[in-house]
């Protein structure tokens, strides 16, 4: 039985430090969709999205209303697309990309992943399809989200794709330059991604997952930074604990919530997502919790050890609510959607090469970063394979969401708006790794990967 004081307790996470449930993200398998035919694959994942998915948003909804939980989104990915992709050439990848945006639309939710491709060891026909097709794809529709998966612990790193990722994002922030480059935000270039995460824009429904599934993203960074700052001057080790407890609390709600919507929707439930999620709102914020354990401000010297800390303890406390994590789990630093992280960018305290080093001990990786427009595409690569580098090297997810701001420069501030926010634009260092770049081939996969 739950006590009184657990409760109100809750209440008082969801009322007064932004405590919801990130997003229910419902996965479906589209092997069954095959077809010779681009148009019939595309109608076949239509009305397989639509069948499965149809009572995801209502479902939702219920849920709320029971237990008075904010439950902000209701998602859907699909199995990648670039493993379908194999004799539609561009134009029937881009149909597909509109054919998941309308069923998007229809089901009520914002974002749909999987327009994506797994090409850490070389290419198929179908990822390279795929990969070429993700400009317009993204330019032509609104839900649609990508991802390409370049680089993993167990093969290294693809630089090849490396390279073209470069030019695939500049050719996206130029046909999306009428909206800040947008579409930038929609794609998501990872080493080690993993195949069960709910969280956009990286998402998709890996090849080991059943046909449906439930996977639940958590949120919560005004919960802890509250926690912490209710414990006052206490030390490290005692402030460890109290983010476990308060991590314990946050993905119990995340259990509660998954295994009733499994239930209604009759689809296996597969992961709690740990991760902490930030948004603009003035308190849920990351760099708020790093600023509240004793960071003059985020990106200081210190923010990354405070941040490797915050993301043991997360997983720590989590692990002991649910025999079922997965996802990223831990906390995102994505810069447009982070109050403080903006601040501190603002104030030229937070850098790209800051928020690399971060990367080494959190979740995700350079995150809704935005860059001047004119930043060259080899640059862009450079930037993706240093972060690669770091997940492929520690045996863990990372990843690079880089928007190079058509018509932007640094100081500027590109706005989104919703949850994505609003971008300062960053500087890059501008000398050129282009003949790294251009080398091409791969980088072999690190020694410690010989685990066999």
């Amino acid at each position: 039985m739950l006590a009184m004081e657990d409760i109100l307790e809750t209440l008082n996470m969801i009322h007064e430090e932004c405590l919801d449930i990130r997003t229910i993200t419902m996965g479906i398998s589209l092997f069954d969709c095959r077809s010779e035919d681009p148009k019939r694959l595309a109608v076949n994942i239509y009305d397989k999205i639509m069948s499965s998915a149809h009572n995801l948003v209502s479902t939702g909804a219920d849920i709320e209303k029971k237990y008075g939980i904010p439950i902000i989104h209701k998602r859907v990915s699909v199995t990648p697309i670039g493993l379908l992709a194999g004799n539609m050439g561009r134009d029937g990848a881009v149909n597909i990309a509109k054919m998941m945006d309308k069923a998007a639309a229809e089901l009520g939710i914002n974002f749909i992943g999987g327009y994506s491709a797994l090409v850490q060891k070389g290419f198929t026909n179908g990822a390279k399809t795929l990969i070429e097709s993700i400009p317009e794809a993204l330019a032509a529709t609104e839900r649609v989200c990508s991802s390409v998966n370049v680089a993993s612990t167990k093969a290294g790193i693809n630089m090849d794709a490396v390279a073209q990722m470069g030019r695939v994002i500049k050719e996206t922030a130029y046909l999306t330059r009428d909206k800040g480059s947008i579409g930038c935000a929609k794609l998501v270039v990872f080493a080690n991604a993993p195949e069960d995460n709910p969280f956009m824009a990286g998402a998709f429904h890996g090849i080991g997952e059943p046909e449906t599934v439930i996977n639940v993203g958590v949120s919560g960074p005004g919960v802890v930074a509250s926690a912490i700052r209710r414990a006052g001057n206490c030390n490290l080790s005692e402030l460890a604990e109290i983010i476990k407890k308060t991590a314990f609390k946050i993905t119990r709600v995340g259990q509660l919530v998954a295994k009733e919507a499994s239930e209604r929707l009759n689809v296996p439930f597969g992961i709690v997502d740990l991760s902490l999620a930030p948004t603009p709102a003035i308190g849920d914020s990351v760099a708020y919790i790093l600023e509240s354990m004793g960071l003059e401000m985020c990106g200081c010297p210190g923010t990354t050890a405070a941040l490797a800390m915050l993301n043991d303890a997360v997983k720590k406390g989590g692990v002991m609510a649910s025999s079922q994590v997965g996802g990223l789990s831990g906390a995102f630093i994505p810069v447009s959607e982070d109050a403080g992280m903006i601040e501190a960018v603002k104030a030229n305290m937070l850098t790209i090469e800051k928020l690399e080093a971060m990367t080494a001990v959190c979740s995700v990786g350079l995150d809704m970063i935005a860059i001047p427009g004119d930043t060259p595409a080899e640059v862009i690569s450079g930037i993706i394979a240093d972060e690669i580098a770091i997940g492929v090297v520690n045996t863990k997810t990372t990843a690079a969401r880089l928007i190079p701001a058509l018509g932007y420069k640094v100081g500027d501030v590109v706005s989104f708006g919703g949850l994505l926010g609003e971008a300062p634009v960053m500087p890059v260092k501008t000398a050129s790794p282009a003949q790294f770049i251009w080398r091409g081939g791969r980088i072999p996969a690190p020694i410690h990967s010989l685990k066999n």
